[in-house]
């Protein structure tokens, strides 16, 4: 609700993205779709495999338009505080 996105949205995201990049978190993938807006804006959706069915994690809105095929930088201490908690 907060990001404006309807469940049927971000069906349509999952079904035909426009772009597809790895996500942030470990297993992941994120799919993002144009929002056609009178703004440049991105609908960003992220989820996992797990077995047959893909689950999804995240979604939001990102204003603007992302970069292509970038890694996303995170600090090394947070990626270490993530990997350990994972553990």
């Amino acid at each position: 609700m907060y990001y404006r996105l309807s469940e049927g949205r971000l069906r349509r995201i999952l079904r035909r993205p426009q772009r597809s990049e790895v996500g942030i978190a470990p297993e992941t993938v994120a799919l993002m779709c144009r929002a056609d807006t009178k703004k440049p804006s991105e609908i960003w959706l992220m989820y996992q495999q797990v077995g047959k069915k893909k689950k999804m994690i995240s979604a939001w809105r990102y204003p603007g338009i992302s970069p292509k095929g970038e890694p996303i930088f995170i600090p090394d201490d947070v990626l270490e505080f993530l990997t350990n908690k994972k553990r």
